[in-house]
């Protein structure tokens, strides 16, 4: 492969390689450990890896949405053009640093050079708390060794990271990299001495860190059902600012409501927390959750059984009031899935299957038991083809799944969603989240008519002899086309006898 400026390389490798060659490289470079414990901790399925956005854009999310914190990015400039460009199609609202690099540059090591020379003359403790440097696949493959760089410049942190394609399946977990590459430099300051209070001060009861990013009602809502108990909502990692890092370590109970984030779990773990998986989402599993919150922290059964008997009568009649009747087939790749599906089902809806692209884990066992309890096919590490597989074979009223899944249910004349803007940026959690699917699901099954007319008016357009843009309608001349057949089975015939001489 001939190398351009953009790219770089190794041994004539760039950034076109595939995923084989890159993780060759990257251990030939000495980056082994790095890879070996991300598949540990994001096991892939049996196929290569799920179909998902870039996942350095999840790491780069994570640390875009943090005040008083940088970021730098060192890859390929096509990749940082286009994680730069969603990032503000998301609603970033900041310059994402860039240290370009050429072939010479990467495998002199003069690139590590550059990025050492860009954090010094970045790290100004008066705009910053923390620099997050993050090698994309090129730099991973190549070596280059963020570990070297200072753990802090002028009381600037320093965050080094490798978020490579080749390395980490989605960009879901990806955030778990930054999330728990931050909670481990947390974790060393506070065993080294005194931090910074969170800046709204100390909860006056014991708190539950929530470990997801979650719309932006739940945790309110989590707030509210941990009331009763005598507790309060913590902080939410990824956190917003550095210090709450430090009073996410300090809650005793963490609630692992997006169960993929293992580096963060292990930091917290190793603080001596307790994990608790699942969350509140419908009757059944906000009945469990205050249960398993209560026993972490060691409240009373009285008091627990009181907690319950607050929220249970309001979430039924919450999912009561808004039934949903009909098929759904569920797929996504936020980690949320299995909680959307309980609410789904627990709203009344027949669900047959539900794919994530994120894996399985101690932490979303309980969901997959209750829901494989109903008849519902989990599939974890799913691809874009076991949920358009699934989409055929149970033929749902609506389609929820990622962009690709949505499409192609469209041209097959079924109502969809898209799950990332449509479902889970809705509230989920407690009697808020009871019935907060039913209109938004209703009002798509109920165009069923409309996208058949669709269907039926489009049928045909833009496949085969009439794909492509055309002023007037295409000149076809089937007489060439039956020319040319019989010039290929000619052809093969030939090759068959060939063959067997």
């Amino acid at each position: 492969m001939t190398e351009s400026p953009e790219t770089g390389g190794v041994n004539g490798m760039g950034c076109h390689a595939g995923a084989q060659a890159m993780t060759d490289a990257a251990r030939a470079a000495g980056n082994s450990e790095v890879l070996d414990r991300y598949a540990a901790d994001y096991p892939q399925g049996p196929h290569d890896k799920p179909q998902s956005m870039c996942p350095a854009f999840g790491s780069l999310r994570v640390g875009l949405r943090m005040r008083r914190v940088a970021t730098v990015l060192s890859g390929s400039a096509c990749c940082v053009y286009g994680l730069t460009f969603v990032s503000h199609f998301y609603g970033a609202r900041r310059s994402v640093g860039y240290v370009p690099f050429n072939s010479e540059t990467l495998v002199t090591g003069k690139l590590f050079e550059d990025i050492r020379d860009a954090v010094h003359e970045m790290a100004d403790p008066d705009r910053y708390d923390a620099i997050v440097v993050t090698n994309l696949c090129v730099p991973t493959a190549s070596g280059v060794p963020l570990k070297l760089l200072p753990d802090e410049i002028n009381g600037v942190r320093i965050v080094g990271i490798d978020v490579p394609g080749f390395g980490v399946p989605t960009h879901a977990e990806a955030k778990d990299v930054l999330a728990g590459s931050m909670l481990n430099y947390a974790r060393k300051e506070v065993m080294a001495g005194p931090v910074q209070a969170p800046a709204a001060g100390r909860a006056d009861r014991p708190t539950v860190t929530l470990l997801g990013e979650m719309f932006p009602a739940d945790p309110m809502m989590i707030g509210a059902l941990l009331a009763p108990l005598g507790l309060a909502a913590g902080p939410m990692v990824p956190c917003r600012e550095w210090r709450e890092l430090y009073a996410a370590l300090d809650s005793k109970v963490v609630a692992a409501i997006h169960p993929f984030y293992t580096a963060a779990i292990r930091e917290f773990q190793a603080a001596g927390r307790k994990i608790v998986g699942s969350a509140p989402v419908g009757h059944d599993g906000t009945m469990a959750w205050l249960a398993a919150i209560g026993a972490a922290y060691g409240v009373d059964s009285e008091r627990i059984a009181a907690a319950q008997a607050s929220f249970g009568p309001a979430i039924k009649a919450a999912l009561a009031a808004n039934p949903i009747k009909g098929r759904i087939t569920l797929s996504g790749y936020e980690g949320s899935e299995l909680l959307v599906a309980r609410l789904l089902i627990e709203s009344g809806a027949d669900l047959p299957y539900v794919g994530t692209a994120c894996p399985r884990t101690p932490w979303n066992a309980a969901d997959e038991d209750w829901l494989k309890a109903r008849g519902v096919a989990v599939k974890f590490r799913a691809s874009l083809e076991d949920d358009c597989a699934a989409m055929a074979a149970f033929a749902p009223d609506l389609a929820i799944g990622t962009t690709p899944v949505v499409q192609k249910a469209k041209a097959a004349g079924i109502p969809s969603l898209y799950f990332t803007n449509l479902i889970s940026a809705r509230p989920l959690m407690g009697p808020a989240g009871a019935g907060s699917l039913a209109q938004v699901v209703n009002a798509a099954m109920a165009n069923k008519g409309r996208m058949e007319g669709m269907k039926a008016f489009f049928e045909g357009v833009g496949t085969g002899d009439t794909a492509g843009i055309w002023e007037g309608a295409p000149n076809l001349r089937p007489d060439f086309r039956a020319a040319h057949q019989k010039k290929l089975d000619k052809q093969a015939r030939a090759a068959q006898a060939e063959a067997m001489i």
